[in-house]
């Protein structure tokens, strides 16, 4: 756990307010531009930040909601709001982004339009880069610091990452830059060819990698809404935790499952010091599980008592 949860949710919710403006300014630019050239890829494109826009939404209300207080009907909180919200916004990216690039690239190589103004379509792509380039910095930043202080690549940590809205901003801003550098080639090949179908072929691939793109994040969304729990390394390092406490002799079972961004259910069976009586076991047992919940990234803690036979865990 490598930053209080709620400052990973903070900073989950700039890089979505970031996300959201530069893909409304793109989302119009596109659209206007796809109007006057006519051409495929950029249909595909405007189609794909209109989609990005909705699912910034979808990604705000995710980090909102899950950042409720636990309840009596929700113990363990509402963290996993975060994973059903940003699940919707995959969903989004495959019906509204893929889809339709795809429908719309066969429907312009079976009947091709004439695209005019190549000109606009460069100024409106270059323009694009940039403000994706800039929302894409914003979360490449933030998934390299948590790879650093994991140990593990930027890329690999904004995969394996607890925070969904990091997750689908970094997938989608990433998307949006090879999305953009498709439809460039597609159209300058239009152009110097005079083969549209060049740039249909953008728009089907354009909608292809929304579709890988939105595959994976539903995926790792589905993962932690079942139960996803810490790598090994991470594991161990609460074990690690545990073992220094001087009332915890040893331990021989440890369950860690994601309730939420940076939010985990902690369960332990542990072999406290000494002979104590069942009274004063009891009294210790619940001293340590407030002590363990007061770290931000715990959401609850049960700890119960080891059996003299059962192997202890090593780090």
């Amino acid at each position: 756990m490598t930053a209080p949860a709620e400052k990973v949710q903070a900073a989950g919710s700039l890089t979505v307010v970031i996300a959201l403006g530069a893909n409304l300014l793109v989302a119009v630019a596109k659209t206007v531009a796809s109007f006057i050239t006519g051409s495929a890829s950029m249909v595909a494109e405007a189609a794909h930040s209109w989609a990005d826009f909705g699912n910034e939404i979808f990604l705000l209300v995710a980090d909102r909601r899950s950042m409720r207080e636990r309840d009596d009907p929700h113990p363990l909180g509402y963290g996993r709001e975060a994973y059903v919200w940003s699940m919707f916004a995959a969903f989004g990216i495959f019906t509204a982004g893929a889809v339709v690039s795809v429908w719309h690239g066969l429907q312009e190589m079976l009947s091709p339009e004439a695209t005019t103004d190549f000109g606009i379509a460069y100024t409106v792509l270059a323009v694009s880069f940039v403000l994706e380039g800039f929302s894409f910095l914003q979360a490449y930043r933030q998934a390299r610091s948590g790879g650093i202080s994991r140990g593990i690549s930027t890329g690999r940590y904004a995969l394996v990452s607890s925070n969904a809205t990091l997750r689908a901003v970094f997938a989608e801003d990433s998307a949006a830059l090879i999305g953009l550098l498709v439809a460039f080639l597609g159209i300058l090949l239009h152009q110097l060819t005079g083969i549209a179908v060049f740039d249909s072929a953008g728009s089907i691939l354009i909608g292809l990698l929304l579709g890988g793109v939105a595959v994976v994040l539903i995926d790792r969304n589905r993962r932690f809404l079942i139960g996803e729990m810490p790598d090994a390394a991470l594991q161990a390092d609460v074990l690690s935790g545990l073992l220094a406490r001087p009332e915890i002799d040893r331990v021989t079972y440890l369950h860690l499952e994601f309730v939420g961004p940076g939010k985990v259910f902690l369960v332990a069976a542990v072999d406290l010091v000494g002979e104590s009586t069942e009274t004063h076991v009891a009294i210790a047992l619940r001293r340590v599980e407030a002590e363990l919940e007061r770290n931000d990234h715990v959401e609850e803690a049960v700890l119960t008592l080891s059996t003299p036979d059962e192997p202890s865990l090593g780090v």
